[in-house]
């Protein structure tokens, strides 16, 4: 009896089965995928909301710190940020994490994060030169009301993909941000508090959030 006649014939129940478990999947996602998209998102909204809450007392007149030493804190918050990134990309990389692995919606949500991360790098380019070129920091200030504009796609893309509403919320948190944003590129201090808000809410605890569902899908799978 050869291999072919040997295997037993795929019923409708079989192929039925096989093809909830893939849908399943699909919805489910989860996982070590999005391990280190939580973690960059919990950590630049904390580090860069500390930033904000840095400068909102620099501009209450509690923090007096000279040129220098601010300058100093700014870059380590920066510094800080790569380090993080460093570190979940290669702890992911060591567990043999891979951008094709998991479920397709992981992959496609983690895929529209990436794509956003790629064109704020653009933004940085475009908006960095225009501020400098024109001597106007206000110009700046518009960078980022762009990100959160394009972290409003991807977390609607993201809501497409899994039905969560909490996603649901994020987009629109971060739509609205982006104009109000915009608005206030006058207004320092008003600017400063949305901005603070919005890395706490919409970066760090959706942050979280998904660093949850994670350990939880990696709980369940083990």
């Amino acid at each position: 009896m050869t291999e072919k006649t040997a295997r037993p014939p795929r019923t409708p129940v079989s192929t039925a089965e096989a093809d909830l478990a893939f849908l399943r999947g699909i919805v489910e996602g989860g996982g070590r995928n999005q391990t280190t998209m939580g973690v960059v998102l919990l950590a630049g909204g904390l580090l860069y909301g500390l930033q904000c809450l840095f400068h909102l007392g620099q501009a209450a007149g509690v923090i007096r710190w000279p040129g220098l030493a601010t300058l100093a804190f700014v870059i380590a918050i920066t510094v800080a940020m790569c380090i993080v990134i460093a570190w979940a990309v290669m702890k992911d990389r060591k567990a043999g994490v891979k951008s094709t692995s998991g479920p397709l919606a992981s992959r496609a949500m983690n895929g529209a994060f990436s794509g956003t991360g790629a064109a704020n790098l653009a933004v940085i380019i475009i908006f960095g030169v225009g501020a400098s070129r024109d001597g106007d920091f206000a110009v700046w200030l518009y960078y980022p009301a762009i990100v959160f504009a394009f972290q409003s796609i991807a977390w609607f893309m993201a809501w497409q993909l899994k039905r969560k509403g909490w996603m649901g919320l994020m987009a629109l948190g971060h739509w609205t941000t982006a104009v109000a944003l915009g608005l206030l590129v006058r207004e320092p201090m008003a600017y400063l508090w949305v901005c603070t808000a919005a890395l706490f809410m919409l970066f760090a605890l959706p942050g979280g959030l998904i660093l949850r569902e994670a350990r939880a899908a990696d709980t369940a799978a083990a």
